[in-house]
């Protein structure tokens, strides 16, 4: 699809019912269900294009800008803006897709070659109703264990060394809970971390069911960030248990 000067395109898992008279919609094939029928717009400038992000979930922008450093990636929530670089552009929607394994990321490309203004959303909504994506139950054991996982990405600290220790993730559920279940035991710590994994990844490329040479520490890695990333836990969380915690002493 080819959007010139002027034009726009609402993207989502059944957004026709946002057209306007003269717009563009593009249904995704395959979404998961709780992809929100209207996930975004693209407004195509005359020296610009934008990407307005309007749906529930999260996506992943990455794309390469003029800076020392060279590429940029950044997750898109709702309400969220940004300008596309020239060159191409790369839109994954996290755990968007739905196949016969389970969920798996979407992704889109952009292709920008060289004023957006928020859709005029009318009519009646066309489609099921969206449902809530994958999760963790809060105040869980697992969202606990998912907090602490993901802490140094949620505080800005992501250059940190080596993700948590089972040690560490234990004296951190206890220290905001003020019990800890059975995460003293570590293979409990490991238990809940390979299901944040599913989840984070979806079952298609759970990195835990994958072949793997390198160490479990990196997978661990990737399991803190992605987590971070699809925002099975967020700062506002984290921010919660804090206060909790400094309540309850």
């Amino acid at each position: 699809m080819v959007l010139k000067a002027g034009e726009s395109l609402l993207f989502g898992r059944a957004p026709h019912h946002a057209l306007t008279p003269g717009g563009t919609a593009l249904a995704l094939p395959d979404c998961a269900p709780h992809i929100s029928r209207l996930v975004g717009e693209l407004a195509v400038g005359p020296d610009r294009v934008t990407l307005t992000w309007l749906g529930s979930g999260e996506a992943q922008l990455s794309g390469l800008f003029d800076a020392p450093g060279g590429a940029r990636r950044v997750i898109m929530t709702k309400s969220m803006s940004a300008l596309l670089d020239d060159g191409e552009n790369q839109l994954v929607i996290l755990l968007g897709r739905h196949t016969v394994g389970g969920f798996a990321d979407t992704l889109i490309s952009i292709d920008v070659k060289l004023g957006a203004t928020p859709p005029r959303i009318s009519g009646e909504q066309t489609g099921l109703a969206t449902e809530a994506g994958p999760g963790l139950a809060r105040e869980s054991r697992d969202w606990y264990v998912a907090l602490a996982l993901t802490e140094p990405w949620l505080v800005g600290k992501d250059d940190y060394p080596r993700p948590p220790s089972n040690r560490e993730i234990y004296e951190r559920v206890l220290y905001w809970h003020g019990y800890a279940w059975n995460l003293h035991r570590p293979q409990r710590v490991d238990d809940a971390i390979r299901l944040i994994s599913a989840i984070a990844f979806g079952t298609r490329d759970d990195p835990y069911l994958a072949q793997h040479d390198g160490r479990l520490q990196n997978i661990r890695f990737a399991v803190a960030r992605r987590a971070a990333e699809t925002r099975l836990v967020t700062v506002a969380d984290l921010a919660d248990v804090e206060r909790a915690a400094r309540h309850r002493s």
